[in-house]
């Protein structure tokens, strides 16, 4: 199986129609945030962060450690879920839940964690959200025997036990945030002692403790060098359209900061495959709709440079939804240009839709997903049953990111209701 898996990552920068404005620091900013990257990022993950390379070559080791991680992942006709719809197109997925961590950061925390090994790092430092990301890093650093941090965001700390469960099994130190160890956290915790927290503030605290221990930060969305390694997905998945001789029309991913709609669509808008590529988020959140494209800070304290993106702004905290992977304020750089230019679509659908379309999706292919990838779903079957309508024979994809096994509080919470 090691022979499927892709030797290069991919790299949408050169593709595009325009250039991706750059990183830039404050006018008022008394230091260099872009000298800041070089302290806290492994050398060799901000050197990809700004290559202008199409394609970047896998480290062997990096592919041997994906085959032990799960890849390649396997690309599924959801045949069932046709049945049950009546529709005339055919709907497949790629089913990252299948990996190890059961989600697709694996995908880029494994390289992460390798190159902040080979320059003799001994711990690693990042945020959470829903806990998939945190779990990547965790199961990444043990795989390299380094020490890993993780703050993960307060209301995904109490609302999932058993992400948090599973980091501290791989070795993982977890704290909630806001926290106390950091000062940022404790000045948020000062504001409001209920914060429930956010990715922004996650991000700032897992810097902060960066800077002050010497440690190396790991990144888990939203940077351009995330979608590098995610390309994995989409290059992995048009080899095995190519096998089963289709063509997807229409690719769909769901999105947080970007990384796993980019991994899985990217490659395919690259080589010019498929004729529509739709971004799904939650309503509740309304980042595609209220959204702002200017220059935004990626972290609430501003400690990193700002990006020209689609954001609803720093200081933005989420509601407490379960999708904790959705709950940021903004988007990845290249995605946010590439919906501003319209080649990209946008959807958004309320926790009771994705709920909705969680439901019959398990009851129709017997997987359950986790809640982020349920917007895919969503979008999925509201393309299927317009190509009812018309009669459509399309064929639709869409990339379903994790498994929803650890997320049954979620499920029971929303059979109550």
């Amino acid at each position: 199986m090691i022979d499927l898996i892709p030797r290069y990552w991919y790299n949408i920068v050169p593709d595009l129609n325009r250039p991706l404005p750059p990183p830039l620091d404050p006018e008022d900013s008394d230091f260099s945030r872009i000298e800041l990257l070089n302290r806290i990022i492994p050398k060799e993950v901000l050197r990809q962060q700004f290559t202008a390379e199409r394609y970047v070559k896998i480290p062997d080791e990096v592919i041997e450690l994906y085959s032990l991680a799960g890849r390649p992942t396997p690309l599924m006709r959801a045949k069932r879920l046709e049945e049950l719809l009546d529709t005339p197109a055919k709907i497949y997925f790629k089913y990252e839940g299948a990996t190890h961590s059961g989600s697709h950061k694996i995908n880029t925390a494994i390289p992460q964690a390798y190159f902040a090994r080979e320059e003799g790092v001994e711990r690693v430092v990042t945020e959470t959200g829903a806990g998939q990301w945190g779990t990547a890093v965790a199961l990444s650093a043990a795989l390299m025997k380094i020490k890993s941090t993780i703050f993960m965001v307060r209301v995904s700390y109490e609302q999932k036990p058993g992400r948090k469960t599973v980091m501290k099994l791989y070795g993982a130190e977890v704290y909630p945030s806001p926290s106390e160890i950091t000062e940022y956290g404790k000045n948020e915790l000062a504001k409001n002692s209920a914060n429930p927290g956010s990715l922004g503030i996650a991000m700032s605290e897992a810097i902060e403790y960066v800077i002050k221990n010497d440690y190396r930060y790991l990144i888990g969305s939203v940077l351009e060098v995330v979608l590098l390694h995610q390309s994995i997905i989409g290059l992995e998945a048009i080899k095995q359209f190519e096998f089963i001789g289709e063509e997807p029309e229409v690719l769909i991913g769901c999105v947080g900061g970007g990384s796993n709609f980019a991994g899985f669509a990217y490659p395919f808008i690259g080589s010019k495959i498929g004729s529509r590529y739709i971004a799904v988020s939650s309503s509740e959140i309304k980042k595609f709709s209220k959204g702002v494209y200017e220059y935004d800070f990626p972290d609430s304290a501003g400690l990193l440079p700002m990006l020209k993106m689609i954001t609803l702004g720093k200081d933005y905290v989420p509601p407490p939804i379960y999708s904790g992977g959705l709950r940021y304020h903004g988007l990845a750089p290249t995605l946010s240009l590439m919906i501003k230019d319209k080649i990209i679509e946008w959807m958004e659908f309320s926790e009771k839709e994705t709920y909705s379309a969680a439901k019959l999706f398990a009851n129709a292919q017997g997987i359950i997903p986790a809640p982020e990838s349920a917007h895919a779903i969503s979008a999925a079957i509201k393309i299927a049953k317009e190509a009812k309508e018309k009669n459509e024979k399309k064929i639709i994809a869409f990339n379903l990111s994790g498994h929803g096994l650890l997320d049954l509080s979620y499920y029971q919470k929303m059979e109550a209701k």
